[in-house]
């Protein structure tokens, strides 16, 4: 199931998130209808949340903040990110997609 939420692209990955803004901390949450969810501690005003998503991805899989970029929907909770420098494999271990601890 993991597999089909994450492609490999050349150079990185490519998955939807469902991101909810104003949570009071910000953490991976898991699966949400084939998506990975994130809760983000920032407002979705002015571009906080997405800035807030980026930084978290950025600093969870070990990639510098320019290495993850939101393809589409930026302004809306459901989006496309891409991950440079990563595998499907790293996201998933790194996220605990996989089921190791």
């Amino acid at each position: 199931m993991v597999d089909s939420l994450i492609r490999d692209i050349d150079g990185g990955v490519v998955f939807t998130a469902k991101v909810v803004p104003g949570s009071s901390k910000t953490a991976f949450c898991g699966l949400l209808d084939g998506m990975i969810k994130v809760k983000v501690a920032a407002a979705p005003e002015k571009g906080k949340a997405n800035k807030c998503l980026i930084a978290f991805l950025a600093k969870e899989l070990g990639v510098k903040k320019s290495a993850v970029t939101i393809v589409s929907g930026a302004g809306n909770p459901v989006k496309q990110v891409r991950v440079a420098g990563v595998t499907s494999q790293i996201l998933s271990r790194k996220l605990g997609l996989d089921g190791s601890p």
